[in-house]
């Protein structure tokens, strides 16, 4: 996918919702989306992280981006149905959701993983990812052809020593995406998950603190997958788990 040719404008007209999209793949994500013509909603936890994603968007001449301050490990169901609503009322319907934020946890032995630890992770990577997928899924109905990504990992398809509760989550996102993706096959809705890949990121310094990241992909390099999926090239793509790398 790294061949993948993004055109100008391809996301032109589309409503897209971004979340983590204050640093990493989440920002970069939603810069390209609104420079490719997307109106880009964008949901984080961190305020000051969202404002300054919506400023360079501005300052590159793409459409007024939306912000959602909202922390998914602290966030309700009820939460996620009045954002879906908003988003109903205010743009008629939602094309695409990139749902990217995730949490690492930590890396330890297994016996050794602390209980809040493991609940916080299964909070923020599942269960909300959950309950997201519930309350969008009627807005994104609405369009025309719509898209719903979910975030993997490489420890989603197979399990890997250390890597616990996030290894654990990355599994039930890929059984999450199957489920949804099969249940709406014969609609407008198509669904897939990407797995990024070893990239220059915040998370990934965290997990690999000795790895030089200057030999890693950057956000910005896998992006060409990010993008078939939102466009309607990918139309007929869906119950897929698809490496960017």
């Amino acid at each position: 996918m790294f061949n993948y040719t993004m055109k100008d404008n391809c996301l032109a007209k589309k409503v897209i919702l971004v979340t983590g999209a204050g640093s990493g793949i989440g920002r970069q994500a939603a810069l390209t989306y609104a420079k490719l013509g997307a109106t880009v909603i964008l949901l984080g936890k961190t305020v000051q992280k969202l404002e300054q994603v919506y400023d360079e968007i501005i300052a590159n001449g793409g459409a007024e981006p939306a912000i959602v301050p909202l922390d998914l490990k602290g966030a309700t169901q009820q939460n996620y149905i009045d954002m879906s609503s908003t988003i109903a009322q205010q743009f008629g319907h939602l094309d695409g959701a990139l749902l990217n934020a995730s949490m690492l946890g930590e890396l330890t032995p297994y016996t050794h993983i602390h209980q809040q630890i493991w609940d916080d992770t299964i909070k923020v990577n599942v269960t909300a990812q959950h309950l997201l997928s519930q309350a969008l899924i009627p807005t994104m109905l609405k369009a025309d052809n719509a898209s719903l990504v979910f975030t993997s990992s490489g420890v989603g398809s197979k399990g890997r020593a250390y890597w616990g509760a996030y290894s654990v989550s990355k599994f039930a996102t890929e059984g999450l995406m199957q489920v949804i993706a099969d249940e709406y096959d014969e609609s407008n809705l198509r669904v897939n998950a990407i797995n990024p890949g070893a990239t220059a990121t915040a998370m990934r310094a965290t997990a690999y603190p000795a790895e030089d990241q200057s030999t890693l992909a950057t956000p910005e390099d896998i992006m060409p997958l990010y993008v078939y999926l939102m466009s309607d090239d990918s139309q007929n793509t869906t119950g897929q788990v698809i490496k960017a790398q």
